[in-house]
């Protein structure tokens, strides 16, 4: 009985642990992006000058334990990258563009729930290959303005579907993301990166988002990726 007992107490601690932690993170997230992200801009100065709260939110990155709760799981690694991604412009701030960093996404080593891995890994071997979700190349921010607009909020796990929806619409609803000149249409390189995420069927992916549906029939091209930093 007693044995039973202090296995029921042992894991009634470890649940609360999970969410506390859970809690913990996905708050001063929100907190964080609410003062420093504005206008789809972030203030990597501000961040800099005041790097506490990002460096907090690192710590919890690198030791935070991944769940049977896959949703949460996904929120936390969309949130995770996009810190991550803050995080390594902020070292190397003042920059033009992540791509003026050497090995900005496939050499700098992040630790992400204990592992050691780089934010190409984050995005291509934890939430790509596993979830194979399109609506991910929508809410990944990699600090440049061609990349999907940066909200000044958290994605949270019971909220999260709705968010991939909303952000996924607002980008393919876009005029300066999807470009509509007559009968000449041009994507992001994103559609061009990423073709078997879209299953080679962009256009009847993006009308499945737009309100202005376009003729599955029509050729189109990519436009040159954006790489200037998304700052304020």
């Amino acid at each position: 009985m007693k044995k039973t007992f202090a296995l029921l107490l042992i894991l009634m601690l470890i649940s609360i642990s999970a969410f506390s932690q859970k809690d913990t993170f996905f708050s001063k997230t929100n907190s964080f992006l609410k003062k420093y992200v504005s206008d789809n801009k972030v203030d990597y100065f501000a961040i800099k000058t005041s790097p506490n709260e990002l460096d907090d939110l690192v710590k919890i990155i690198a030791n935070y334990d991944l769940t049977t709760d896959e949703n949460s799981n996904k929120a936390f690694l969309i949130n995770a990258y996009n810190l991550l991604v803050i995080k390594g412009i902020t070292t190397q701030f003042p920059v033009k563009s992540p791509l003026d960093i050497a090995g900005f996404f496939d050499k700098t080593i992040y630790t992400i729930s204990g592992k050691k891995i780089t934010l190409n890994d984050i995005e291509n071997k934890m939430l790509r290959a596993k979830y194979n979700d399109a609506r991910l190349h929508f809410v990944l921010v990699c600090g440049a303005n061609g990349c999907p607009p940066i909200l000044p909020e958290a994605y949270l796990p019971e909220t999260l579907d709705a968010k991939l929806d909303q952000q996924t619409t607002k980008a393919l609803n876009n005029p300066n993301f999807i470009k509509v000149k007559g009968d000449k249409i041009q994507l992001s390189q994103l559609f061009e990166w990423y073709k078997a995420d879209f299953k080679n069927k962009e256009i009847e992916f993006i009308n499945s988002f737009r309100e202005t549906k376009i003729n599955p029939k029509t050729k189109f091209s990519y436009y040159p990726y954006d790489w200037s930093l998304n700052k304020k």
